[in-house]
């Protein structure tokens, strides 16, 4: 099987163009190709976890990686999926950010003796002259084909409709594009199946100035089986920063996806053979926990590491046999929160975050969903002293949600 068709099988191919000669240099390990990570926040997450596995299959290949992160363009801002504008983000901000991407990347690429390439559009954005845009690449763009785009569209529907700073992103995604393949020969650009309009700007404007081929190639999005984005929790996105989401909360993300979309996951992320994962596809009921443990295992080790994901491991199988919880995400109390030396069990589910609201966490007590260190509680006025507390309690609600609540 070749390196094209192994990424066909795993359905990691949302759309190509020119798939002839794109497959050609992909399968001889020739291809020099870049993805672009906006710098919108201090950590990269899940949504961007995909585009990494991809960038490293790749390099594993022969094919060399170009990382690229948007300093200029996230002072613009993609409108791409976005019913609203994003947040204007200080130069600052955006320059902290980029250097958390970089130690982040490190763990999936090897930089090592120009095997890939780390580059900043900052660098090449942030001094050009708008004057000098205009002329040098502003007659190559069609507005009438920008406001086809898709991603232009769904804006302008809104209220609001869509900025003009916004529009130009388009414009300087492009731009990115025209100056890696003239400094690095960077024929393809990779990414969400959602900048396809974006790509296809970047690949139009190298025909037309410099009158060579460059491909684009989308990455299907990751969704799960009711057609929603993966990677997102009650709380928010499901980092690859320790400290944003722990090894242990990352791990149980993943060993807790429906049963339908565990052996899609193992295909597009993990980089077990194909042929071990299709022997999993014949597991049916129980068997598909056996592969949840997989999928949350390889991928905790992927993104944290082996010792990393053995501890999750077994700090998710104490839940179920009251051994040790160490490892697990931690909430700590004080004794202003509590009353009398203890505290009422929907006080503790609300400030432990397993419950919205008190009359959430009354309905899940009621139904029998909580519990305190394996003990089920189903009197809503029940509390839980300080004593238990101290070297920390196992509150759980449901199967899936717990957390280790300490009082220091």
């Amino acid at each position: 099987m070749t390196v094209y068709e192994e990424l066909v099988e795993r359905g990691l191919i949302a759309q190509v163009t020119d798939e002839d000669e794109l497959k050609e240099l992909i399968n001889a390990g020739k291809a020099t190709f870049y993805i672009g990570f906006d710098a919108t926040a201090d950590s990269l997450h899940v949504g961007h976890f995909m585009a990494l596995c991809l960038m490293k299959r790749l390099q594993m290949s022969g094919n060399r990686p170009i990382a690229l992160v948007g300093g200029g363009t996230t002072m613009i801002g993609d409108p791409s999926g976005r019913s609203d504008m994003r947040q204007m983000m200080t130069p600052e901000m955006i320059n902290h950010n980029c250097e958390c991407f970089k130690k982040q990347m490190s763990k999936f690429i090897d930089f090592s003796d120009d095997k890939a390439i780390l580059v900043n559009n900052a660098d090449w954005l942030l001094d050009l002259n708008y004057v000098d845009v205009l002329r040098e690449v502003g007659s190559c763009f069609s507005v009438n084909r920008m406001l086809s785009a898709e991603c232009y569209k769904q804006r302008m529907d809104r209220e609001g409709g869509l900025t003009f700073l916004e529009f130009n992103y388009m414009i300087m995604q492009a731009y990115d594009f025209y100056q890696l393949y003239q400094k690095y020969g960077c024929q393809m650009q990779l990414g969400g199946n959602d900048q396809w309009s974006n790509m296809l700007a970047g690949t139009d404007l190298i025909r037309r100035k410099l009158g060579e081929n460059a491909y684009a190639m989308t990455i299907t999005l990751l969704l799960n089986s009711e057609g929603k984005k993966m990677g997102k929790t009650q709380s928010g996105a499901v980092w690859l920063d320790p400290n944003k989401t722990s090894p242990f909360e990352f791990y149980q993300y993943w060993r807790n996806v429906s049963d339908a979309d565990v052996i899609k996951c193992l295909k597009m992320l993990t980089f077990l053979p194909l042929e071990e994962i299709k022997e999993m596809e014949k597991w049916e009921g129980s068997e598909l926990n056996k592969a949840k443990e997989i999928l949350a295992y390889e991928l905790t080790t992927l993104v944290h590491s082996e010792e990393d994901a053995k501890a999750a491991q077994e700090s998710a199988r104490a839940l179920f046999s009251q051994g040790n919880a160490a490892n697990m995400p931690t909430v700590e109390l004080s004794d202003a929160d509590l009353e009398d030396g203890k505290i009422d069990i929907i006080s503790l589910l609300v400030k432990a975050d397993l419950a919205p609201s008190r009359s959430e966490a009354r309905r899940n007590i009621q139904q029998g969903g909580v519990s305190v260190n394996g003990e089920k509680v189903t009197d809503i006025q029940a509390t839980v002293a300080k004593e238990e507390l101290v070297e920390g309690a196992v509150v759980k609600r449901g199967k899936k949600k717990f957390k280790k609540v300490v009082v220091k």
